[in-house]
């Protein structure tokens, strides 16, 4: 299933069913995002793991060694391929709204290798490919251009987005959410940089 289903397999927990510390999760997500994302409606069910992905998430997609938008985009190209319409409506969306520009998304999507990402994020995508691959395809050679490209915390945050983009979409998909609904007022309004 690639997450486009109408009918998840767990209810999702809408505000006035969820506790007061998933409630503060729900209003911040609301205030991010314009929506609550059906992942975390679903995470409810269970606080304590909403609260610490959330946690997680926080740190891992926000500003730090790398730009939060190039992190969604790694994001964006692990959704792909692992065929995950939810995570690639959801990081396109989160890619667009830290700054990332069309081209950069279409290129996360379908050929990073384009002039859309500059040579440095080009490689951080070939490692997420390998990455993807298998955890061993990230080998001594490609590590040694990482190096060239990237400092240690770099690398460090490239290859935890990379990873747990594996385990997002995965999550999402076997529960079959439906893909969270783009408020329109959010899509319009979603600011653009360039690289």
């Amino acid at each position: 299933m690639n997450g486009g289903s109408s009918t998840s397999r767990v209810p999702l927990l809408e505000r006035h069913q969820v506790t007061p510390e998933i409630a503060s999760i729900y209003d911040a997500l609301l205030a991010q995002r314009g929506v609550v994302p059906n992942m975390f409606k679903t995470l409810a069910h269970t606080p304590g793991l909403a609260l610490a992905t959330a946690g997680y998430l926080k740190a891992l997609l926000s500003d730090g060694a790398l730009p939060g938008y190039y992190k969604e985009l790694v994001a964006v190209r692990l959704a792909v391929l692992n065929g995950s319409q939810y995570a690639i409506a959801a990081h396109s969306l989160s890619a667009s709204q830290k700054g990332a520009t069309a081209e950069q998304i279409v290129a996360a999507k379908e050929n990073y290798e384009s002039d859309a990402l500059t040579d440095a994020q080009k490689l951080g995508m070939r490692c997420a490919d390998k990455l993807h691959s298998s955890a061993r395809d990230v080998d001594d050679a490609l590590f040694a251009q990482l190096k060239q490209h990237f400092s240690d915390p770099q690398i460090v945050e490239l290859v935890a987005t990379a990873a747990a983009f594996e385990l997002f979409p995965r999550f999402v998909d076997a529960l079959r959410l439906p893909t969270t609904p783009v408020p329109a007022n959010v899509q319009e309004s979603a600011p653009n940089k360039k690289g």
